[in-house]
């Protein structure tokens, strides 16, 4: 089990739109999982270019543990109101725009980290990465690479009472917060349905707000249902326990897929 760490340098605004907020978009001032995935499968497709998106989309998908990001400079949430055209052909004087309201973001530097049970693939998505175009969230947020990304070793199996981490924390009504401050989001951790399920799951973003301004915070929260995994030279993750069965069979579909086209 390995993972990847890079920091990203954010080339303009961005605008991560929170799911159910359309005519009203708000946006994350953090990458959730789903953008992630977004982000390695586009980068290893541009870089590949041999399969179909959606097959990189499973391959990503498949082989994914976990997947994050955190603040490392203050971020700024501004509203605007944005014109949408709603129609291309009407009768003379007829409306063709809407007045939509959309948040956007701005922070200079964000660290990405994901952690993956298949160590095969992460090469070509580091390569990916260092070589081809990426963007947050959409095609209209463009980033940079801020820093080498990095391959790192993830211990797993670490039974300790209290851990403190920078990372989103799986938030329930059974989480106990020792210390921190932060703001719970609802994300979604994959970006296609499972079994017709696509669920948004509650996530504390370890955030604090001072005169307007988010700035990266830390959670300390006690440990009882939840699984502890450490990055090297990175810190302590706090995850959900994953149901491994379905992805086990995508992931040997998967591979079969690839050897077929391989030979």
């Amino acid at each position: 089990m390995k993972s990847l760490i890079f920091d990203i340098r954010v080339n303009s605004l961005y605008s991560i739109r929170i799911p159910f907020t359309w005519q009203s978009a708000l946006t994350y001032p953090i990458l959730p999982p789903s953008a992630i995935i977004g982000m390695l499968a586009n980068a290893l497709q541009r870089y590949k270019n041999d399969r179909h998106p959606l097959q990189y989309l499973d391959l990503i998908e498949n082989n994914l543990i976990w997947a994050g990001s955190k603040l490392l400079k203050p971020c700024v949430i501004k509203s605007y109101i944005t014109s949408a055209i709603v129609k291309w052909e009407d009768t003379f004087g007829g409306k063709f725009t809407n007045a939509l309201g959309r948040q956007y973001a701005y922070s200079r530097k964000l660290q990405i980290a994901a952690i993956f049970r298949d160590e095969t693939i992460l090469n070509d998505i580091a390569d990916a990465l260092r070589t081809t175009p990426i963007t947050c969230g959409d095609s209209e947020s463009p980033v940079s690479l801020d820093s080498d990304v990095k391959i790192s070793d993830v211990i797993e199996g670490i039974k300790v009472e209290t851990v403190q981490t920078e990372f989103p924390v799986p938030f329930n009504s059974e989480t106990s917060i020792v210390d921190g401050n932060g703001v719970v989001y609802l994300m979604h951790e994959r970006c296609k349905k499972s079994n017709n399920n696509f669920p948004l799951v509650r996530y504390m973003v370890p955030i604090r707000e001072e005169q307007r301004i988010l700035r990266p915070s830390t959670l300390t929260i006690r440990i009882s249902k939840e699984k502890v995994l450490k990055i090297n030279s990175t810190g302590y993750i706090v995850a959900r326990e994953i149901e491994t069965e379905g992805i086990s069979k995508d992931l040997k579909k998967q591979k079969r897929r690839v050897k077929k086209n391989e030979s």
